[in-house]
């Protein structure tokens, strides 16, 4: 029987659980972001012809946003995938949030930072060697 140190099983689980429950706050933000954009703001995001770049944002969110909660299960396996993906979400869909919303197109010069972010993260998942 392998014997493990108390501090070790005490810290490691509750880094898990932080970036297990940000990972689901980022996915219930998603949604309702999601859910904004096609009511609540549909009639401004379509004024800037914005709706689109809004559904991209939301899209991209969800699905590495899914992607952080399934490497939070994994616990300390590829944590800096995580930190990447994570990253990219604010880079990429947050540039796209605010420049739907304020129309200040200059922000899309950020998106491309939060892309390679994404993809950083994703190629860490496929150089990186398992654990």
């Amino acid at each position: 029987m392998v014997e493990r140190s108390e501090t070790r099983t005490k810290v490691v689980p509750m880094m898990s659980l932080w970036l297990f429950r940000i990972a689901a706050a980022l996915c219930l933000l998603a949604v309702v972001l999601g859910a904004f954009g096609a009511h609540t703001l549909r009639n401004t995001l379509e004024s800037h012809g914005m709706l689109d770049v809004w559904n991209k944002a939301v899209l991209y969110h969800f699905i590495h946003a899914i992607a952080l909660f399934v490497l939070a299960l994994l616990g300390t396996t590829n944590r800096g995938a995580w930190w990447l993906l994570c990253a990219g979400i604010f880079l990429f869909s947050g540039s796209l949030y605010i420049m739907a919303l304020t129309n200040l197109r200059w922000l899309g010069a950020i998106t491309p930072f939060g892309g390679l972010c994404f993809l950083a993260g994703w190629a860490w998942l496929i150089i990186a060697p398992p654990r």
